[in-house]
């Protein structure tokens, strides 16, 4: 029996957990999740508890039935709290602006790089750090996994886009050696 899978979730007041044959969806103040249903585990949502059920004991069920658990737990609380990722722009002359629902990256390129973000996603913006807030944590860390990647942090400067809690390890470079 999966240790996670078999905890069960607390569905807090004002979360409304409606469960179909292809789908779950969790709404609350934040939002709104919906998760697919998988066909070897089933959840049950009675008096304020979730409980995820395996159907049978065959691998796949096992294999699910942690996971299904985790990504339930995951929703329940972006729906309640939301989910944030913080990001840092480091260069000299690298710039970040919000416009509307655009985020402009100014990294070193011979133009800026505007990045849309998707629906139910906002940015904020203080100075140099970008923060990514949502109720989904699969598409925070998406967004912030797209946004790194458009300069990534280098090893010899370390000038880029990095995640606030991201260490860079830095490298000598060339040492310019003596010729005799």
């Amino acid at each position: 029996m999966s240790r996670v899978g078999k905890m069960p979730i607390a569905v807090p007041a004002g979360v409304e957990v409606a469960i179909t044959s292809e789908s779950i969806t969790v709404k609350g103040p934040k939002g709104s999740v919906t998760l697919a249903q998988h066909p070897s585990v089933d959840v049950v949502v009675e008096n304020g508890m979730a409980q995820i059920m395996r159907r049978d004991d065959s691998r796949m069920a096992r294999q699910q039935h942690g996971l299904r658990r985790t990504l339930l737990a995951n929703a329940i609380m972006g729906v309640t709290k939301g989910f944030e990722r913080s990001l840092e722009v480091v260069g000299v002359g690298y710039k970040v602006n919000l416009q509307g629902n655009t985020i402009v990256l100014t990294v070193g390129y011979s133009h800026p790089v505007n990045y849309v973000l998707p629906q139910g996603i906002q940015a904020k913006v203080d100075g140099n750090k970008i923060t990514i807030l949502g109720c989904d944590k699969q598409v925070v860390g998406e967004v912030a996994a797209q946004i790194r990647r458009v300069r990534e942090p280098e090893p010899y400067k370390g000038k880029g886009i990095k995640y606030i809690d991201e260490v860079i390890r830095r490298k000598a470079g060339k040492s310019g050696g003596k010729k005799k």
